[in-house]
């Protein structure tokens, strides 16, 4: 089991920035991924960025050029550098943890970006 703990949601203005941040622990051995998906109200949930054990990442094009998504193996956390915040990234940002085909989800954190 892994269990998933979110921090970093919260409301900014437009332009602005936030750092989300996943820890996650239990049972973790190499190679994972961890990533961030976003789910707004009556839609599906989207890939946002992910990063695997190795270093290689991967982003959503809406996000491109203005997030970052690292990691800290040493600390199994992870990262999420969101940076010119737009009004339409307002949702809810769950963790995601991959392991050898099992998948966990952290229990979301909530970003608003409002003027």
């Amino acid at each position: 089991q892994v269990q998933l703990v979110e921090s970093g949601g919260g409301l900014v203005q437009p332009g602005g920035s936030l750092r989300l941040s996943c820890a996650a622990s239990g049972i973790i051995f190499s190679p994972n991924t961890m990533g961030w998906y976003r789910q707004g109200p009556g839609a599906q949930r989207e890939l946002v960025a992910s990063i695997a054990s190795g270093g290689n990442t991967n982003y959503a094009d809406s996000v491109k050029g203005r997030f970052t998504i690292s990691r800290v193996n040493a600390k199994n956390t992870a990262y999420l550098q969101m940076n010119s915040l737009k009004p339409e990234d307002t949702t809810v940002y769950f963790c995601n943890f991959r392991l050898r085909g099992y998948v966990y989800w952290g229990q979301g954190t909530e970003v608003t970006v409002s003027s």
